[in-house]
Formats: C-alpha cells, structure tokens, sequence
C-alpha cells in the first residue's frame, strides 16, 4: 500500500485526503468488530479512541504521525524490529508495546550477530546451559511472549507489568499499594494468569533490563561515603560523627537507618544501550557526519575546546562514534513545598554526540548521581562523585566491547582508546576511556 501521502505538507489535498480514507477503508476492513479505533494523529499518538468519523477530522486537522507508517495498532501485520528474529513470536495486532524490541535493545545479545560461531562462543556456559546474561535474556523474552492470561490479546505478561512500574512511577504510588493491587489482579483476572504477587518480584524484572542502581551511606557532613573497606564503620574517620539515626524507639523494627545516603546509577549500561539501537547508534556519529563546519556555532562540536582537545588526541578523534558527555548538577527541593527546607542533587551527563534538538532532552539525559537532602553538598561534591569517577576509570583502563547497531559488525577484541567526563568512548571492540574538560 502506498503510503508516501502521510510526508506531504499540504492536508488539504486530494492526495492527502484520499490516502486518509484508503487507511479508514483498511482500518475497516481489518478491525470490523471494533466501533473504535486508536487514533494516529499527531496529537493523540495512538494513545486515545475514537470513531473513524472523529479519527477522519483529526487526521485532516492535525495530520497523520509521520513515522507511523506500520499500522500494527489498527489491524496490520507485525515485523520484527529485528530481522532475524524467530517468526514464531506472538505478534498479535492488538498487543500494542513492543517489548520484544524494548528487550533486544536493553539486552543486546551475542546470538544476534552474524557470526555463529561466536554467537555459540558467548552464550553457552562452559559446564552447559546458557550463561547467565543469556538465559535472562531468554526469560524476558518469554515473558514478552506469554499472554497475560489465556486468550488475552491485549497484553503480555511483560508489557503489563511493565504498564504497572510506569504507572506506580508517574502517580509516585507506593510499594504497598503495587502490593495490594497485584493481589487483587491475580483474584480478579481468569485462572492461569501470568502475574508476580508482589512489588519486589515485579521489581526483579527492571533489575534484568538493567535498570538498577547502588545505594551508599553517606556522612552527614559530607565528609566521607561508607563504602568499600570502609563499609561497615559505624562513625566517619574524618569528623567522628555516627553515620545512623537515633532509633532508641525501636520504630524501624531494630533496623539502622542512615542518617544521609546518596545513589549511584552505572552508566556502562546505559552508554551501551545507545548503540544498542540503530537509529541511537546512527545520531551518536552525527556530530561528525552530519554537521556543517563553517565557523559557526551551532553544537559543542563547535567549539574550540573540542577542537584542540580533538587535536591533542588524534586517536581520540579518528572515531566519531566517541561518546563527549557534558556534565551538570544542580539542587531541588522534591517536595513541591517552600515551606519545606530541603535540597536533593542530581548529577546528570549529556551526550554531545547528539544533534542539538536531541542532547538536551530528557530520554538522552544520564543520571549518574542523586544525593539526598536535607542540605546540598556545596564545596564537597567530590565526595559523592566517588563512584562515578572509579566507575570512568575502569573504563579509561579496562573499557567494556559494545555492540554497534548501526553497522552490526562481528564483536572483535577490545583495542585501546582515548577519552574523557566531557568525552566517553563506546564503540563495538572498543573501550570506554574518560577524561574532564572543564
């Protein structure tokens, strides 16, 4: 079906008209049981329903989503984001979150290569079996594959409690209240359905996509993290302050609480995550491929402290895939009240490999670091910078192979290269190297 009338400017035209109703004419002809239909206006995203009549109105007034160009939310053969996936993956129409697609980018596995044999090589255990890494991989992969209960067509067991984390998120619910609803879902939905009973196990599953992050007792004067050999001190070594509460009322059932903690969040996964992706792998050589030099200054690339950090690092330069991250922190108070003294420091890094429509956007923002409150760390940032600058170094050091979706090539071994905290380095055979620019 030819569907090049959804790129033309003018809605008002024959051609962009009759391409709505051809699309009306199959939605029709492929979901007759359906009164509604998701509407792929530019506005509603596929995100709300409506009658065709109303679709037909919004379409002409706002105009149909430019990539939308794969009609799989209105009756329309699935096909996979990856080409050699199997052909046996439930891809049922109504299924509407692509979560074979979300797993394979968040996992990028070796049996997805090219080569087999070193796809055999890096997922078999060597006392047999799937390595770990693999075998997680095939268990979120049936997860995304699994109706959520029998005969459901609307979800997956994956994209469903995928749909509760983000929801329990965005409506800052509490662990209890997932608890409780989880509860009543797995009374009310048919026998046979496929939930966790609990917050926690629901929990597990961001753990194996590799959203995670490390907690660290912190002193309440910022003067030291208690971590490492120094993990299980009870006072700072520097100030002799107790790192624990006062809990004398036993209100915590005898658990020690900290006074201060801060949180770390790896950022290997997430600089490997942006390869894992095509179209990501593609922008993060825009800087290099795609911007006009021309003296003016458009994007960081600009700059003149890239261009002589480019020339005093040759082998840095000679690959644009080297990820330059800008970094930034600054305070908030997280309760939404002035009332409330209180400030929490999140460190993030931006990735200048990026267009400049994109770098700054939320979805391309890494956060590395957040500090709790009450008070700001001030001239003792450092500190708590502890864990993402040991992390930098084992890059700089050791590096990490990265798979390279942009031009798939067979894994080759690691080769040693330049970088820094305004520059991070990830590439297919490669290492993660960083160094500061300030």
């Amino acid at each position: 079906m030819d569907k090049s009338w959804i790129d033309l400017p003018n809605r008002m035209s024959m051609q962009y008209v009759a391409g709505i109703d051809q699309f009306l004419a199959f939605v029709s002809s492929t979901m007759a049981e359906s009164s509604v239909i998701c509407c792929p206006c530019r506005n509603c995203g596929n995100r709300h329903n409506y009658q065709l009549v109303v679709v037909r109105e919004h379409l002409i007034s706002h105009g149909f989503l430019r990539n939308y160009k794969q009609w799989v939310y209105h009756g329309e053969p699935y096909a996979p984001l990856h080409g050699n996936q199997d052909n046996n993956i439930m891809v049922d129409s109504d299924i509407r979150d692509d979560m074979v697609g979300m797993i394979n980018e968040a996992i990028r596995m070796p049996h997805m290569d090219n080569n087999a044999a070193s796809a055999e090589q890096n997922t078999v255990d060597p006392n047999g079996g799937p390595n770990p890494e693999t075998a997680k991989y095939f268990k979120l992969l049936e997860n995304a594959q699994t109706e959520l209960y029998p005969g459901c067509k609307k979800f997956t067991s994956l994209s469903f409690i995928v749909r509760v984390l983000h929801i329990k998120v965005l409506n800052h619910g509490t662990d209890k209240l997932i608890d409780m609803l989880l509860e009543l879902l797995n009374e009310a939905f048919p026998e046979g359905v496929k939930l966790p009973s609990s917050y926690y196990e629901a929990q597990k599953i961001t753990e194996d996509l590799g959203f995670t992050y490390e907690t660290v007792d912190a002193c309440e004067s910022d003067c030291m993290l208690f971590r490492n050999e120094e993990a299980n001190l009870n006072e700072c070594v520097i100030c002799g302050k107790s790192r624990w509460k006062d809990n004398t009322d036993n209100s915590n059932g005898g658990k020690k609480i900290a006074l201060k903690q801060v949180r770390y969040f790896p950022i290997k996964k997430k600089l490997q995550r942006w390869f894992m992706s095509s179209k990501t792998a593609e922008l993060m050589s825009w800087h290099s491929t795609k911007r006009t030099d021309d003296g003016v200054y458009r994007h960081p690339a600009d700059s003149l402290a890239w261009k002589d950090f480019d020339q005093r690092n040759p082998s840095f330069a000679s690959d644009c895939r080297n990820v330059m991250l800008g970094l930034a922190s600054d305070g908030f108070n997280p309760f939404r009240s002035l009332s409330i003294a209180h400030s929490t420091w999140p460190v993030v890094l931006i990735p200048y490999n990026l267009p400049p429509w994109l770098c700054m956007k939320q979805p391309f923002l890494i956060l590395a670091i957040l500090i709790d409150g009450p008070k700001g760390p001030g001239d003792k940032i450092d500190v708590y910078l502890q864990p993402l600058i040991e992390e930098l170094k084992e890059l700089w050091n050791e590096g990490v192979p990265t798979f390279d979706a942009s031009t798939n090539p067979v894994a080759i071994p690691s080769q040693k290269v330049f970088a820094t905290v305004k520059q991070l380095f990830a590439t297919v055979g490669h290492r993660l190297k960083w160094y500061f620019l300030l």
